[in-house]
């Protein structure tokens, strides 16, 4: 658990809490960035910018080793069995993306693709499209009562022409941890490949791959304290070494003549183009930023904040947190009745607070469960209880304003 001393000396590190009046609950959109991660942006472009794996002077070649640095350390942080085992994307959309076009040939008139009602739109259309263009099934796992995933259902669902599981490790609309370990066990026994999403669940959860044994892990650097627009995709050897190049360029290639191309090997085959080298640096400095205060001090202490704010919430009269007896991580949805979402959100940002309010990017999930939106908080490390209870105040406060 960080001390008060330990939690102020890191909100110092982040220059955006140098600003007054800013509260940030909306990490699950995207986290704050600290020094290191800017700096290293800037020193990449101040002193050594240059392409990677091309040239061969000095300015390419300490270019090529920090974005292979970066790669090595991610491989070390996922467990992964081997450093070809990560690729680099331009977010986790792109990645579901990729793997959506590679899988294409696996996918048969009548085969089955299961999702998850909670999941994010990007792990939703990808498949729809995919079904639709192969005439397959896309099958649905609905939630129970409690919120949680109807694993009863789910193993009806699933059979021997279920070619691909994707689901997410932690749901974006209410932080639900979902059984992904048993879901995974299950799927394999129908020999199907399963994706998990973990986007939610990156900078929360210890994540070993080897462990999990999921075929596919995915998400996105900014979800991590690190930049927008990269992605990490892992996945198992043995399926990427058969996947065909999602893009094609240069960087990917062993040889070119006018009448045939041979393409690279892993990780480099799906790595066409220049890639964002300033942006992988920086995922490597949010990286080392997560494993020099633990991950595992870091859950506890989100933990932390999160009963107490279901605790001081519950207090409000007409208040609906929801699934606040699940297996939650960081991220809490609410409404209060008689009041919409997006209104309780604009008094919010009035008093310097940033919320996210709405369908989250979820809308199925949103329509089976009849609601026009919540109000979701998501913390991270330098959040704090001081915040909270301003949070809380602040909505005590305009009550009376918003009820009508």
């Amino acid at each position: 658990m960080f001390s008060y001393k330990e939690i102020k000396t890191i909100r110092k590190q982040f220059p955006i809490f140098k600003k007054k009046n800013i509260i940030y609950f909306d990490n699950a959109a995207t986290t704050q960035k600290p020094f290191k991660v800017i700096n290293a942006i800037t020193k990449y472009y101040c002193n050594f910018n240059s392409n990677v794996n091309r040239s061969f002077h000095f300015l390419g070649q300490f270019s090529t080793n920090c974005l292979e640095l970066s790669r090595n350390n991610i491989k070390s942080f996922l467990n992964a069995k081997s450093r070809e085992e990560i690729i680099f994307t331009s977010g986790t959309t792109e990645s579901i993306n990729l793997i959506a076009f590679c899988i294409s040939k696996l996918i048969k008139k009548n085969n089955n693709i299961i999702i998850s009602h909670y999941e994010h739109h990007s792990n939703i259309i990808p498949w729809q499209v995919l079904s639709k263009n192969k005439k397959a099934n896309l099958k649905v796992i609905p939630v129970n009562s409690e919120g949680e995933l109807n694993i009863r259902i789910f193993k009806k669902l699933i059979t021997k022409k279920t070619k691909l599981i994707s689901i997410s490790h932690v749901n974006n609309t209410f932080g639900i941890i979902n059984p992904i370990k048993n879901l995974i066990k299950t799927a394999h026994k129908y020999n199907s490949l399963v994706l998990i999403d973990g986007s939610q669940a990156i900078s929360h959860i210890t994540i070993d791959v080897q462990n999990l044994d999921c075929d596919f892990y995915v998400f996105s650097s900014h979800k991590m304290y690190g930049p927008t627009g990269i992605g990490i995709l892992y996945g198992k050897n043995k399926h990427l070494d058969k996947f065909p190049p999602f893009k094609t360029g240069g960087g990917m290639i062993e040889k070119v003549t006018l009448k045939k191309t041979i393409f690279s090997g892993l990780p480099f085959r799906l790595e066409a183009g220049t890639p964002n080298i300033a942006g992988i640096i920086g995922t490597n400095k949010a990286l080392n930023f997560i494993v020099n205060y633990s991950i595992r001090k870091i859950n506890t202490y989100e933990t932390k904040l999160l009963k107490y704010t279901i605790k001081i919430l519950s207090n409000i009269k007409g208040i609906k947190i929801y699934y606040k007896n699940s297996n939650l991580t960081k991220i809490l949805s609410f409404n209060i009745k008689n009041i919409h979402s997006f209104d309780l959100g604009k008094l919010l940002n009035n008093h310097g607070i940033a919320v996210r309010t709405g369908k989250h990017c979820a809308q199925p999930i949103m329509d089976y469960l009849k609601l026009n939106g919540t109000i979701r908080l998501s913390f991270a490390i330098y959040n704090t209880i001081e915040e909270i209870e301003i949070f809380y105040n602040s909505i005590i406060k305009g009550l009376d304003f918003l009820i009508y």
